[in-house]
């Protein structure tokens, strides 16, 4: 197979990618074989997984559109993935037109269709970098162009935690973050769990570590933990259609069948 004109040179397509994968998911084609491999089986071994994620995507969409509300104007979106509809810069120009976006991606095949998509957004821009190597995020010149870190922001990490392992300390890591951030930031965070469907943990987590991206299933107790030091917002630690819906039709008969946990945080 070909690399794309899009793709950077030392680009391995031969290597699923998480972002790529969350693609497949929503139905999207920046994606390869190797992706498409691994959604195949995690589709198999769990059939609602394009709802779940799709219930992510919604979460998102619904979160942003409530920080415009709060006045928040500039976004860090860590871990943004594959470009789809209804990102983070459409939401918040369309509720907003002068909102700011900064994505950070650590894979290079997001990083090259972002910064494609992005090309006449001068509003909107990524930076290929690691979560944890904030010095790498914060001092890169597309950061210090869109960003200003004296006044309030919304930082996600959307279905971006799960795949920080244990011994990494992701608590710390969102410590960091929140000590970069001014009183009336927020935090929003998504997070799988096995919470609701503990039979499809073992099997998903499992899959994903044998395709060399680890994922460390959490409960809702230890989502929480992750936003020590933050207010939560109403109605705090709840499953992904239950964070706010759009309306009451939007919230299914069993919310808890998708397994992941919406949260949002506000720095005091």
């Amino acid at each position: 197979m070909e690399k794309p004109s899009w793709g950077l040179g030392d680009l391995d397509i031969e290597q699923p990618s998480p972002a790529r994968v969350y693609d497949c998911y929503l139905g999207g084609c920046h994606n390869f074989v190797a992706d498409r491999r691994v959604a195949r089986r995690a589709v198999d071994l769990w059939p609602e997984l394009p709802l779940i994620m799709q219930a992510n995507r919604a979460f998102l969409r619904r979160s942003v559109r409530y920080l415009v509300r709060q006045g928040i104007t500039q976004f860090l979106d860590i871990g943004s993935g594959i470009p789809t509809e209804g990102n983070v810069h459409e939401v918040a120009q369309v509720a907003s037109p002068l909102s700011r976006v900064l994505y950070v991606d650590i894979d290079p095949v997001a990083v090259a269709h972002s910064r494609a998509l992005l090309a006449r957004n001068p509003l909107a821009d990524i930076v290929q970098a690691d979560l944890r190597d904030m010095e790498a995020i914060f001092d890169n010149p597309r950061a210090r162009r869109l960003l200003d870190l004296d006044q309030p922001i919304g930082v996600l990490m959307v279905a971006m935690l799960h795949f920080v392992p244990d011994e990494a300390d992701p608590a710390h890591i969102v410590a960091q973050y929140r000590k970069t951030m001014v009183p009336g930031s927020y935090l929003v965070v998504s997070h799988a769990s096995h919470e609701g469907r503990p039979d499809q943990a073992g099997p998903h987590t499992e899959l994903y570590r044998r395709a060399g991206a680890p994922l460390r299933m959490r409960s809702r107790l230890e989502i929480e933990a992750l936003l020590d030091g933050f207010d939560l917002v109403p109605p705090g630690v709840v499953f992904l259609p239950l964070w706010r819906p759009d309306s009451p039709a939007d919230v299914d008969d069993h919310p808890e069948r998708f397994t992941g946990f919406a949260v949002m945080g506000r720095r005091e």
